[in-house]
């Protein structure tokens, strides 16, 4: 499967809105990596994605870290 380019494009994310997400799987913070477009969950070793300013917290949806 390509990678859409555009999906890794840096996005805005509302920071009022980073202060009150956490990691579904661990309940810990997260960390949002701007240029690459995820939230990223250090305890989980996953990162989240963010789409159109809209971060999808699903564990299916994000992608281990390292990969």
């Amino acid at each position: 499967m390509a990678e859409h380019t555009d999906e890794k494009r840096q996005v805005s994310l509302d920071p009022r809105l980073l202060e009150l997400l956490v990691c579904p799987v661990t309940k810990g913070a997260l960390e949002y990596d701007r240029e690459a477009g995820e939230l990223i969950s250090r305890q989980a070793g996953l990162a989240y994605p963010v789409r159109d300013g809209i971060p999808p917290m699903l564990p299916e949806e994000a992608r281990r870290l390292g990969e």
